[in-house]
């Protein structure tokens, strides 16, 4: 795991006994080496204090010693070294009786370290503590465990999270710090070497980053990242993170391996006997174990064959059975087995079952020997604020969502392989899409799929991001765009594949890239797509709803504001629509779809909005707006300058704004796609600079990844045609390029 990053173990192991020097001084200089004894708690106990760490002491007395004096003469001289110190003076009595009520007090007292004066005080507190916390593990456990999930509800998972908490995030320093305690309860075994290692590897960034801030942080941000790799001797911001969610998976799996050994000590024997599960797999006292006289050398497929006993049984891979597999089971033949590949199958149509059985698989470095490409993407960071998990964890995460679909395919078994590999080129150079066709039509030929369904398989993962990228960039009433979506496609199968695909990676991504209302427009495309490929003509070009005609007949202003959909109606003149986006973006509106339709010369806009943040705006004030902006009565480019400066800076460098003229995706416009960072008028500055070069914006897709804004108009100029030559062209991207800056 370390792979040659650099440690400050011995560092910790210098300022510990330094500290220890510095504190044993000063309880000789206050004449306290009888009836009180000093005790180092929290990191200073453990022997790991990082450069900004507090001092946790505990002074214990005997009652017989004069103590204030004896604690002012210590507290002083810490206080004036400008550490920072927590502290407390305390009978032995006193702290056995606050660490049974206190989970942080016991926490501490269980791993507290004698540091200086009666040592037999410090052994006394230490053993009545102790005793303590066996005697009612129970309750204690019980504590402790409400505390842990408590961290991960507010910390998330340190192996997931773009800036992880080191201390309380899921995986972090305090679960093995809680596994420790468990250890000394005797109900489970102390953390093994590969937690001791990856903790040690926590321990080390979180040095790091001490001094890189030069503050007691915990918390890795994005800004500080590739400077706390340096400090490790690693090569970027992007290995740190992937050691630091190896690191943090480990923890998390031993972490749940402890609380399955609690939870069946705490619920009594199991029940005796031996359930037959697949051939070679049956249950034992809750686990999945191998059967007796199993020959797991002989058997190369026995591992997928447990797996999937144990996925659609619900129940957890016994640790000695997991470990027995790794070592023992031989290579899978190349291609593999028809057994071995249903068993993959049956591993994944588990659902949510299989995440844990896939984690063991992955821990064990089971995955790895099965599927050699899998290395490429283990722990792999996204570095992106919409991701949730790592690369590996989120196609499990996929492939466990896509069981959830698999009777809506004619071919579940691929849809649950290509939930699996979808971003498995996420490994390699290059655009995933295109280099993950090429790694699976590998992959599946080495897990023995005939040629036919290789080509499916690749050809669902080179165009997996097809539908939800169309449906929110693109212009689903103009015909070239369902025409070009069917021809690339080519089948109903394929369409019907990644229908499915598309809403199980969305929902394993998060809630930025997947939402109601990309699903909606998703289901409106599939829909559209599956009539050309039956044979029915493209949609044609939009005309006026009823209810459009009818405000359209009005002639002059109209603005209705219904929930999220916000209507314009006015005379058709340049800039109506991104002067009326200034108007949505100044009341804290974001802007997700926009288009633009047609009655002679009267324009209706049809706005799909949601809120910033909070409730909406109040739908009067914002027709009064509008309305005042239509009349040229309200200066918009002032209140959003206003707004613009109220806002906070950020301080995370951003990558540069681009501007794409991307031909041959529409014949009556010409689409412009803009990615950027997110700010208020986003949308408003583009479209005022299409205004400054004589453009028309008929239509507007707008999607916000994150902080990342991925906005596509459909422009024409003002006799409503397509740019045309090279030189227009090159000034729109220019104008709207400087817009953005």
């Amino acid at each position: 795991m370390r792979g040659g990053a650099r440690s400050y173990a011995a560092f910790r192991k210098e300022r510990t006994a330094e500290t220890d020097r510095w504190l044993r001084d000063l309880l000789r200089t206050a004449g306290g080496n009888e009836h009180v004894s000093l005790v180092a708690v929290g990191s200073l106990g453990r022997g790991e204090p990082a450069p900004a760490s507090d001092l946790d002491l505990v002074l214990l007395h005997d009652g017989r010693a004069d103590v204030a004096r004896i604690a002012d003469r210590v507290w002083y001289p810490i206080w004036d070294s400008a550490a920072k110190l927590d502290h407390s003076v305390r009978t032995v009595e006193e702290a056995v009786s606050v660490a049974r009520d206190d989970l942080k007090a016991v926490l501490g007292l269980i791993q507290a370290r004698h540091v200086a004066g009666d040592p037999e005080l410090t052994k006394k507190a230490r053993e009545a503590v102790l005793a303590g916390w066996r005697a009612d593990f129970r309750r204690r456990l019980g504590e402790l465990r409400e505390a842990a999930d408590q961290r991960a509800q507010t910390s998330g998972e340190l192996a997931f999270l773009l800036e992880p908490h080191l201390k309380d995030g899921r995986g972090g320093l305090r679960d093995v710090q809680a596994m420790q305690a468990v250890a000394a309860a005797w109900v489970a075994s102390a953390p093994g070497p590969r937690v001791r290692e990856a903790y040690e590897f926590i321990l080390d960034v979180r040095h790091a980053l001490h001094l890189v801030t030069a503050r007691g942080a915990d918390r890795l941000v994005l800004q500080e990242q590739d400077a706390v790799a340096g400090m490790l001797g690693l090569l970027d911001a992007e290995a740190l993170m992937r050691r630091l969610a190896e690191a943090g998976r480990t923890v998390s799996h031993a972490f749940d391996g402890t609380w399955r050994t609690v939870d069946k000590l705490l619920s009594g024997p199991a029940p005796r006997g031996r359930r037959p599960l697949a051939d070679g797999v049956v249950e034992q006292g809750g686990e999945v174990v191998l059967a007796r006289g199993v020959n797991v050398r002989k058997d190369p497929v026995l591992v997928l064959r447990a797996a999937a006993a144990a996925a659609e049984s619900g129940l957890p891979l016994a640790p000695a059975t997991v470990s027995v597999l790794a070592a023992q089971s031989p290579p899978m033949p190349v291609p593999w087995p028809e057994e071995a590949r249903d068993a993959l199958v049956s591993v994944l149509g588990a659902g949510r079952a299989a995440v844990p059985v896939w984690e063991e698989l992955d821990q064990a470095g089971i995955l790895v020997k099965l599927l050699p490409d899998w290395e490429r993407v283990r722990h792999r960071p996204q570095r992106n604020p919409i991701h949730r998990f790592t690369v590996d964890r989120h196609l499990i995460e996929a492939a466990a969502n896509a069981a959830g679909h698999t009777r809506e395919v004619s071919r579940p078994d691929l849809l649950l392989i290509a939930a699996l590999l979808h971003d498995v080129g996420k490994g390699w150079p290059g655009d995933h899409s295109t280099t993950g066709a090429v790694v699976v039509r590998d992959i599946a030929t080495r897990i023995g799929l005939p040629p036919q369904d290789v080509e499916t398989l690749a050809s669902v993962v080179r165009h997996h991001l097809l539908l939800p990228e169309t449906a929110t960039r693109r212009d689903l009433d103009d015909p070239v765009t369902i025409e070009k979506v069917a021809a690339t496609v080519g089948s109903r199968e394929v369409l019907d594949l990644l229908a499915a695909l598309a809403v199980a990676d969305g929902n394993a991504t998060g809630p930025a890239a997947w939402n109601s209302w990309k699903a909606g427009l998703v289901a409106d495309l599939v829909r559209r797509v599956r009539s050309v490929l039956a044979g029915a003509p493209p949609p044609r070009p939009p005309v006026l709803s009823e209810r459009q005609a009818a405000l359209a007949r009005h002639g002059g202003g109209a603005v209705r504001v219904n929930g999220g959909a916000v209507t314009v109606v006015a005379p058709d003149r340049a800039g109506l629509l991104w002067s009326a986006a200034g108007v949505l973006a100044a009341h804290r509106l974001i802007v997700r779809s926009a288009s633009a339709a047609f009655a002679g010369s009267t324009a209706v806009i049809e706005f799909s909005v949601i809120p910033e943040y909070g409730s909406p705006p109040d739908p009067a004030t914002l027709e009064s707006d509008l309305r005042l902006v239509l009349a040229g009565r309200l200066d918009i480019e002032q209140r959003l300058a206003r707004r613009a400066r109220s806002a906070r800076p950020s301080r995370v460098p951003v990558a540069p704004p681009r501007v794409t003229l991307v031909d041959d995706a529409s014949a009556t416009a010409t689409v412009v796609e803009v990615r950027a960072h997110d700010r208020p008028g986003l949308l408003w500055r583009i479209g005022r600079a299409f205004g400054d070069c004589g453009l028309d914006v008929r239509a507007a897709r707008v999607e916000t990844l994150g902080a990342e804004a991925v906005d596509v108009f459909y422009v024409v100029d003002r006799a409503g045609r397509p740019l045309g030559d090279d030189a227009q062209r090159s000034l729109v991207r220019d104008q709207v390029l400087a817009a953005l800056r």
